[in-house]
């Protein structure tokens, strides 16, 4: 089967899509025909050596696909399942072995793409509204990046849940998106802290949610209530210098968070609690998942480059 690999860390020119024998599943493992594998910040940090890896490695972690093998011990699922997954090492292949434990079911109604397309950033964005900050009617969120793949889904759900919302969007073509998921407004990032103040009369927005990092961090605090929460799950222009902490005591004793998707699926029932409600809502019609860019898997290194130049809307997707 063709898989990409890389031998070494660095940029997108690393990346290699090279013939390597299919995988066998294990005990409590299901192997897996790839029909489409997410591509996500995760694999660029992992390929740019800011998350270790071991190398050679695969690349990916997310899909959707029909079920071919199962491993000893496995029940629940049979070959011809359509099922998608958040985290199997080497998603970005033809084939790929995941662990039962994180396999979900994709219900009819759901196709292969919009099932990859929607799980890890989809999940990202519920348990940011529902649990990392509980957003119910009335509370007011600034969400940077709102045309990208969790900002678009995020926004859609902070509005299912009675939310207002303020996006940032670094062109027009990207705000007209963020405004159609919902968005109350949409600005640059220059204009975002200002902005923020202004629609809640001065007081300032009662959650952050920034994916950027680096470059917003600082206005992303100034944005804030007191007591305010500052949701940092990301860094696509960089990762966030070490800072004062005092800094959240003299701006309003404002809370810092940086959490991940694994600490809100800790055990099967979470998962599975999560991805109901999420496949509940593309079904009904109450989320529109927005695939913006497909590639094959041997223009990867194009995929990695449009993703990081934050030239992409919406979900990016290897379709091998």
């Amino acid at each position: 089967m063709r898989a990409v690999r890389i031998t070494e860390t660095g940029g997108p020119e690393v990346l290699a899509v090279t013939d390597v024998p299919s995988p066998e599943p294990g005990a409590g493992e299901v192997l897996v025909a790839v029909e489409a594998a997410g591509v996500n910040f995760v694999d660029t940090y992992r390929r740019g050596g800011v998350y270790p890896v071991d190398l050679p490695t695969g690349l990916g972690s997310e899909g959707a696909g029909r079920v071919l093998a199962l491993g000893a011990g496995v029940d629940g699922f049979a070959v011809g399942d359509l099922v998608a997954w958040k985290e199997a090492a080497g998603s970005s292949a033809e084939q790929v072995v995941v662990a039962a434990a994180e396999l979900v079911p994709v219900p009819d109604g759901v196709d292969a793409t919009t099932a990859a397309a929607v799980l890890l950033q989809g999940l990202t964005a519920h348990y940011l509204c529902t649990d990392t900050h509980r957003v119910t009617e009335g509370t007011w969120c600034l969400l940077h990046a709102g045309a990208g793949g969790v900002g678009l889904l995020l926004t859609q759900m902070i509005r299912l849940r009675g939310g207002h919302v303020v996006t940032t969007t670094s062109t027009e073509e990207k705000a007209e998106l963020s405004r159609a998921a919902g968005a109350d407004a949409v600005v640059r990032y220059a204009d975002a802290t200002a902005t923020a103040r202004e629609l809640t009369g001065g007081r300032g927005v009662d959650v952050v949610y920034d994916s950027v990092g680096r470059d917003t961090f600082d206005a992303s605090l100034r944005a804030l209530r007191p007591r305010g929460l500052m949701v940092l799950f990301g860094g696509s222009s960089g990762q966030v210098p070490p800072f004062d902490v005092q800094r959240l005591n003299r701006e309003g004793s404002l809370f810092l968070t940086r959490p991940n998707l694994a600490s809100y699926t800790l055990d099967r029932a979470e998962l599975l609690h999560r991805t109901d409600e999420l496949f509940g809502w593309v079904r009904d019609g109450r989320l529109d998942v927005r695939v913006g860019h497909t590639y094959p898997l041997e223009q990867v290194r194009t995929a990695h480059e449009e993703l990081e130049g934050r030239r992409t809307t919406g979900k990016v997707l290897l379709v091998p």
